[in-house]
């Protein structure tokens, strides 16, 4: 009688494919394994004992229901402490004003690529006690990118949208925010550390959801990537917030320049009223936290002796 089934030689045999896929894994597993002893010997880090005070909000079954792998995470952060002791040489300052419970973390935004969040995100796992886990509310044309969208749940971020902010905020977790949006990334060096305009939803959401902001100034991404111009024609035709017209990459250096970066926490801030005003209302408490920040960058660029020392 003919049968479907497939024929198996052996038992434990595995198709070409499988040993194919097996062996990436396996080689991304050692790759990662060798990063995060790098990161030990070279930041002086004990990642794995970072991640494990770390509380994350597990569902029933004890998974993350927005998809953070601690496996996958200690490699980014293996690489993030490389970069946040060694390569940009982080500042940190103010660390002890971060509160307990849950926070909307507000920063200017900079630098073409979102270092300055990985940085956040490596003074606060690596520099603050306890260590707090900061998931960022990431654009949700993220979620498209190959790979980009698979990673970046499994490291903590989830793609911005007020149901997802107010159920993370809801569960006393960290969000990282960054009100300029693309605007802010995408500024052209001649408008290097002044602040775009802010939107107004995550002051909607601490009022909601009666969540402390804590205003960060970070000094060091404008110079990272200086950006010439922005072709708005040629993004809007490959579907990008911004193209920028960066002179370091057309002669062959392609990663950032070793700025010195430096954080500088805030005081917190704590807002009431209603959630569903009128935009004129909400626009005058986000004015508050935007000159707040804007006069914290100020401060620091004047402290500044050196871009890179």
């Amino acid at each position: 009688m003919a049968t479907n089934k497939p024929i198996v030689p052996f038992a434990g045999w595995r198709s070409p494919g499988e040993l194919g896929i097996s062996a990436l894994r396996g080689a991304a597993r050692r790759t990662g394994d060798w990063l995060v002893g790098l990161a030990e010997d070279l930041a002086g880090e004990d990642i794995d004992g970072s991640l494990a005070r770390v509380q994350t909000g597990g569902n029933e079954v004890g998974q993350d229901p927005f998809g953070f792998d601690p496996d996958t995470s200690r490699y980014a952060l293996a690489m993030a402490s490389i970069l946040h002791r060694r390569y940009f040489r982080t500042e940190v300052h103010g660390l002890d004003r971060v509160p307990s419970g849950r926070l909307l973390v507000v920063a200017n935004h900079s630098g073409q690529l979102p270092l300055d969040g990985v940085l956040i995100g490596a003074a606060l796992l690596l520099d603050a006690n306890p260590p707090r886990l900061p998931r960022s509310m990431v654009e949700k044309w993220t979620a498209e990118l190959p790979f980009v969208s698979m990673v970046f749940p499994r490291i903590g971020q989830v793609v911005g949208s007020p149901e997802n902010a107010r159920r993370l905020l809801l569960k006393e977790e960290s969000l990282v925010v960054f009100p300029e949006g693309a605007r802010g990334i995408s500024k052209t060096f001649d408008r290097r550390y002044q602040l775009a305009d802010f939107g107004l939803g995550f002051m909607r959401l601490a009022l909601e959801t009666q969540t402390p902001i804590l205003p960060v100034a970070v000094i060091g991404g404008e110079e990272q990537y200086p950006s010439v111009a922005n072709m708005t024609s040629l993004a809007r035709v490959l579907g990008m917030p911004a193209f920028p017209v960066i002179p370091q990459l057309f002669v062959g250096m392609l990663a950032p320049l070793p700025t010195r970066y430096r954080l500088y926490f805030g005081q917190p801030m704590t807002f009431s009223g209603d959630p569903d005003d009128d935009d004129a209302v909400i626009e005058e408490q986000v004015w508050v936290v935007k000159t707040t920040i804007q006069s914290m960058v100020n401060k620091g660029l004047k402290e500044r002796k050196s871009i890179f020392f």
